[in-house]
């Protein structure tokens, strides 16, 4: 689409000491402030809003006033001659998986943050109140094709390999392809995950696929957008060029027409979105880069309770 902006990502390059020293920074900074989010503000949230795959038998004890009384064990009662109930704990061993559209199009930013930017804030926050309640993470970052698949596994240090990844990763394409990254996932993930899919879901034809995924997973898709994204800024005559297809366009911004046709299809993409999510049954969190996320995420959580 036209009014994509921003140029491509670079080349990949071997780390040098200094960027692997900056890029250990990266890591500890989005460390420490997605540990103070999980312990201070998505403490109960995360764990409610994602259910358990059901209830173990934990142990046997005494009956009490307002058990109830479908739990009781009449055997181990029988036994010691008064009333005795079991109990049961959540099974948890959730698998979490992250898509992240790592294509040209999320490069472009006019914040502090580009929303590739926000994308991996946003998975770091996910992935540390993963690991808090023992569930596994993994990650598939994909562009037009599936670039980098990170199994699910549960600990710190492989959350911290994540990101790590995330942050260093180069895309091999420009173009989105979201059908593919959907259809990868069925394929490396049999069993029911939670899914969360961040992009700006600069894409069509997915909601068929969308919809055959969610009847298996639980999914929640993150719409990520920049204010530039909706509204063209008022500069006279400029040069676009498409991030994805290298596509040079000239327009006059001043243009009222030009204006109206721009915002337009800001909006027919995030109303597609919007509709797609919703014939699917999954839920969908549009944000801005100028947006807390940290509200959002709370919000979607609670209401999940």
């Amino acid at each position: 689409m036209w009014f994509k902006r921003k140029s491509p990502p670079t080349s990949a390059h071997v780390l040098a000491a200094a960027d692997i020293e900056a890029l250990w920074e990266k890591v500890k900074r989005l460390e420490i402030t997605s540990r103070k989010l999980t312990n201070h503000l998505f403490t109960g949230a995360y764990h409610t809003a994602f259910k358990g795959r059901g209830m173990n038998f934990k142990e046997v004890r005494d009956y009490t006033a307002g058990d109830d009384i479908r739990f009781i064990d009449w055997n181990t009662s029988a036994r010691h001659g008064h009333t005795f109930t079991k109990t049961f704990e959540e099974e948890r061993e959730l698998s979490i998986f992250l898509l992240i559209d790592v294509s040209a199009s999320t490069l472009f930013g006019t914040q502090q943050v580009n929303k590739q930017q926000l994308a991996i804030e946003i998975a770091a926050a996910v992935a540390f109140s993963a690991i808090k309640n023992n569930d596994k993470i993994g990650t598939i970052l994909f562009s037009e094709k599936v670039e980098k698949y990170i199994p699910p596994r549960s600990g710190k240090q492989h959350v911290l390999y994540l990101l790590r990844e995330m942050l260093v990763h180069q895309p091999h394409a420009a173009n989105t392809n979201i059908i593919d990254a959907i259809r990868y996932l069925n394929g490396v993930s049999k069993h029911k995950s939670i899914v969360f899919i961040i992009s700006d879901f600069a894409d069509a034809g997915y909601e068929q696929v969308l919809q055959t995924a969610a009847r298996r997973h639980d999914i929640i898709g993150i719409q990520l957008f920049d204010p530039a994204d909706k509204q063209l800024p008022k500069v006279g005559r400029i040069a676009l060029k498409d991030a994805e297809t290298q596509q040079r366009t000239y327009i006059n911004t001043n243009d009222p027409a030009i204006r109206v046709q721009y915002e337009q299809q800001h909006a027919a993409i995030m109303q597609a979105a919007q509709q797609n999510f919703r014939q699917a049954g999954a839920a969908l969190l549009q944000l801005s880069t100028t947006d807390d996320y940290i509200l959002a995420l709370q919000k979607l959580f609670r209401t999940r309770a």
